[in-house]
């Protein structure tokens, strides 16, 4: 990078990249939130957990779970300016330490890849929508037929790989955040014609009822469990991004108001995604709400039926996969900025050297997930594909750990009193009661119930 693009703020590798100002850097965590987390996986959860009663304990839990870990994370970046790894080791180089930094910047590492293939399969699906293949995208077998070919998928996910390592080549300034600047906007835009479109269905509102208005009857524990989950996903908690993004921003960026901005823009788009999805299926099903619980298979089966069966299908197909790829893209960009961030900081290695890596690491791991639906699919771990077990092992049981290694830090270690100064740097900290209570006890205390409700679905032992 030039040296007019850097902060002042010597690392290892030389001059750490910093973002322009406050709007650079919030279009940037809004764009590493938005992912596809937002797109598929919140309308399909919110159907199945009961609707408006699931979105209403999901808000309820970003805006206070989420908003205290968000802070954190950012704050300890900002404070330490280091990547996850170094951040932990600012404050003690023993092996507690060392595991908390090192699992948060390694769980980037190994989403970015198979995050990738499905980047891959969106890509795919939107060439296919703009050649007129609408009634073949919907036919029984062809997403099966699709992963199966194994090299065909192997392609496609090379092609988003290198839009990906595109940006990151590019660095802070000139790649993460300009792309950032330019497909939050759009995907907004898009966001709201397709869930305009959608919503002016035939039966379509009853969907958008089902969606929007709790239903208390519909409530359960495992509605709780499965927003905490969808909000760890959905907000980029425990992933090192947010360590990262708070590396490279500066002083005067107002923590507080950053993050009620980054809240309302991931919240927007998953509520925007459910009146994309949920309206466009109940239209499609009949007013069945089961149509929605079909999990990831929702985009890539489900709703290519749903747009066939429209008379604008193609058109709507077109402008669907296209906003799925922005969010995915900018999704997929700072999972691996952390990766590569960690890699300048913690090894001396200069952008384009630690770009380089991260690529191999994507190429190696996301070519496993790609094949291990076709040559690969003889391998099976606790009777989960290769895809599926990588989701499984980041999602599931390393973001909670990463999650409580930084509560413990920030409690036992740094002190509430210390972010808190830091926070105040630049703003007043408004909800600071609310955040030392949340970081104190109740934070601990979701985290463990995230991490044993997901073990114990994986053996049997619930259903969620």
């Amino acid at each position: 990078m030039k040296k007019e693009n850097q902060s002042d703020t010597p690392q290892a590798g030389g001059f750490r990249g910093s973002f322009s100002g406050k709007l650079g850097y919030v279009l940037a965590v809004a764009g590493s939130a938005v992912g596809l987390g937002n797109i598929w996986r919140f309308p399909y959860l919110a159907a199945k957990y009961g609707g408006g009663i699931f979105l209403l304990t999901y808000l309820v839990l970003m805006l206070t779970f989420g908003y205290a870990l968000i802070v954190s994370e950012t704050a300890l970046g900002r404070m330490t300016k280091r990547s996850p790894v170094g951040a932990f080791g600012a404050f003690g180089k023993s092996v507690p330490f060392r595991f908390g930094g090192w699992i948060n910047a390694v769980i980037p590492m190994l989403i970015v890849p198979y995050y990738s293939v499905i980047g891959g399969w969106v890509v795919k699906y939107l060439i296919e929508y703009v050649r007129g293949s609408t009634a073949a995208l919907a036919e029984d077998g062809y997403f099966e037929a699709f992963l199966s070919e194994g090299f065909c998928a192997w392609v496609w996910f090379l092609v988003f790989g290198a839009l990906v390592a595109a940006v990151l080549f590019a660095g802070v300034k000139q790649g993460v955040e300009r792309v950032s600047k330019i497909m939050m906007p759009l995907l907004v835009i898009l966001a709201v014609f397709v869930a305009g479109y959608s919503m002016s269905r035939p039966g379509a509102w009853e969907g958008v009822k089902y969606f929007l208005i709790p239903n208390f009857k519909n409530f359960s524990w495992m509605t709780v469990v499965a927003a905490m989950g969808q909000m760890f996903y959905s907000l980029s908690i425990a992933m090192g991004i947010l360590y990262t993004y708070g590396s490279y921003i500066k002083k005067d960026v107002d923590i507080e108001k950053s993050t009620a901005q980054v809240e309302l823009f991931d919240t927007a788009i998953a509520m925007l995604a459910g009146l994309m999805v949920i309206p466009a299926v109940f239209a499609f099903s009949g007013g069945d709400p089961n149509m929605l619980k079909a999990g990831p298979s929702l985009m890539f089966i489900t709703l290519p039926k749903v747009f066939a069966g429209m008379g604008f299908g193609t058109g709507a197909g077109i402008l669907f996969f296209l906003l799925v790829l922005l969010a995915a893209l900018t999704s997929a960009i700072s999972l691996a900025e952390s990766g590569v961030s960690t890699f300048e900081d913690q090894f001396g290695f200069g952008r384009v050297k630690s770009a380089l890596l991260m690529g191999i690491i994507m190429l190696v791991f996301g070519s496993a997930s790609v094949f291990g639906f076709g040559a690969l699919d003889f391998i099976s771990v606790l009777g989960m594909s290769i895809l599926d077990f990588f989701d499984f092992l980041t999602n599931s049981l390393m973001m909670p750990v990463a999650a409580l290694a930084t509560c413990l830090l920030v409690t036992r270690v740094v002190g509430l009193k210390r972010i808190a100064e830091e926070v105040e740097q630049s703003s007043g900290f408004r909800r600071k009661k609310m955040y030392c209570f949340f970081m104190r006890y109740l934070a601990p205390v979701c985290i463990v119930i995230i991490l044993f409700s997901s073990i114990a679905n994986v053996f049997g032992w619930i259903t969620m």
